[in-house]
């Protein structure tokens, strides 16, 4: 079959610029992320000369003794992301990142999202102990037009949660043109600790993206019948990954600080792309006062993040060490050229600091090998099945199905499950279930909810399967692979 350059061209995948040829791949194996370098068109700001924007909070449209209620529309919207261009975002509410959802231990919350886009969508809260009809199982549509009511108990500690499109087969395109947004839950043990708040608690997402002339987002074709046809996705099945870096949706912006103590919450929203954040000049460095699914034992210190997609690292940067006017850059190790930056913070002036970070910030029961009921073993790589002339991303050689069921764990229970890597590196994310990593490192203390595998390695993860029977989702989040079927089911009963 031929296509023409019409049917090449063509909007498809909700809107997204098929540029796998026009604006060029470049295998990425230096910069350590499975995946290929999409090249922008457009012309790329200078680094460090917009400032960074802030998500909004979100107020809900009602409460009452025990429910917050709040309404988003998720609708295209155009926005000035390159200074000078118009990017058509989907937004929640039209605007990426979308609004920040702000919610509390003990008070239920619900969001009615109304979908005014033109394909069908699912919300999935990532990190959230949510019932499975609530989950955003990627085949539980809300049709276009169509609106749904997602129900939220939260009864867990206060983490750093985010919410996104996980739409079967199109996860992908539809995260990268916008549809994510953070998800802060609180409690009163975190409210009491005497960490930064208020100007100084700020959320960073960071996600690459790529642009064409035009400043529309750049995105090769995910069409299923597309697939296996040269120059359309064969190149990009590894990974999409941009040559633009944005944070907060602003290209590689600037934040005036203060010389005192900052909480930043950092989510990695890229598709493929993994980063190793420093500072520089380095000073303190990082101070890690949270992982995925909330607040360690006690803080841990970096001088550098290693962090992959979908992973959040809550951290304190304590600038008072910088004099005023210094400018620290925060630099990805991984990347390279527009790649090795990410944002800047400029030191303005000296202020009264009240904060501090404890010794001690809460309470973590460690889980142990002989909590474990069961043990299983999930094998995650490229092979086992084919679509289209496509080799499929697979689990355990199987691509993803509705009806197929990899694991039944009983609810209360802990198992051990042993994630193995091939071919690539993958960023396992197991929803519902908070997990321990085993002989944990530096950057994978606490609870868990995703871990990074580089390729051959192996992680052992005690899953703890607390909060709903049903059936729920373990996928890679390079989401490339698993829109490409590297997804399987488990059933809580």
């Amino acid at each position: 079959m031929t296509l023409s350059r019409r049917t090449l061209f063509r909007v498809t995948a909700g809107g997204l610029l098929l540029a796998g040829c026009a604006a060029g791949g470049a295998n990425t194996e230096t910069e350590s992320s499975a995946g290929t370098l999409l090249r922008s068109t457009a012309n790329l700001p200078e680094p460090f000369t917009v400032p960074l924007p802030v998500p909004p909070v979100l107020e809900p449209v009602r409460t009452d003794a025990t429910t917050d209620y709040y309404e988003i529309t998720q609708r295209a919207a155009p926005v000035e992301i390159l200074p000078g261009l118009r990017t058509t975002v989907w937004g929640y509410d039209g605007v990426f990142p979308g609004p920040t959802l702000e919610s509390r231990r003990g008070r239920t919350t619900v969001v009615r999202q109304r979908n005014e886009l033109g394909v069908p969508v699912a919300v999935h809260l990532h990190g959230g102990r949510t019932p499975p009809e609530h989950d955003g199982y990627p085949l539980d549509l809300v049709a276009p037009g169509a609106a749904r009511e997602y129900v939220y108990p939260l009864d867990q500690p206060a983490a750093t949660l985010w919410y996104h499109d996980h739409r079967a087969d199109f996860t992908g395109p539809q995260v990268y043109r916008g549809l994510a947004g953070f998800h802060l839950h609180r409690d009163d043990e975190e409210d009491a600790l005497p960490l930064p708040r208020g100007e100084r608690e700020v959320p960073l997402m960071i996600a690459d993206r790529s642009f064409a002339e035009d400043g529309s987002f750049a995105y090769p074709s995910t069409d299923p019948s597309l697939l296996g046809h040269p120059g359309v996705t064969r190149d990009f099945v590894s990974g999409v990954l941009g040559d633009c870096v944005l944070v907060n949706g602003a290209p590689w912006p600037v934040l005036e600080v203060a010389a005192a103590r900052y909480r930043f919450r950092i989510l990695n929203a890229s598709n493929a792309r993994r980063y190793r954040l420093a500072l520089d000049p380095p000073g303190p460095g990082f101070v890690q006062i949270g992982s995925d699914q909330g607040l360690l034992a006690a803080p841990v210190a970096h001088d550098q993040l290693q962090i992959a997609q979908a992973e959040r690292f809550d951290v304190v940067v304590d600038f008072s060490g910088y004099p005023p006017g210094e400018e620290v850059t925060l630099v990805n190790r991984l990347g390279e050229d527009g790649t090795a930056r990410v944002m800047r913070f400029v030191v303005t002036h000296r202020a009264a600091d009240d904060s501090a970070v404890p010794t001690r910030l809460a309470d973590v029961r460690p889980l142990s090998r002989a909590d474990a009921v069961a043990e299983r073993e999930f094998t995650f790589r490229r092979g086992g099945a084919e679509q289209h002339g496509m080799t499929l991303w697979t689990v355990n050689g199987e691509p993803f199905g509705a009806g197929s069921v990899a694991a039944e764990p009983t609810l209360g229970s802990v198992e051990l499950w042993r994630f193995r890597a091939q071919n690539v590196p993958h960023p396992v994310h197991v929803h519902l279930a908070p997990f321990q990593v085993l002989g944990a490192g530096r950057y994978t203390r606490g609870w868990k909810d995703t871990v990074d595998l580089a390729s051959g390695d192996q992680a052992e993860v005690l899953v703890h399967f607390d909060g709903y029977r049903g059936k729920y989702v373990l996928h890679c989040h390079n989401l490339e692979h698993e829109d490409m079927m590297m997804m399987a089911n488990f059933r809580v009963r």
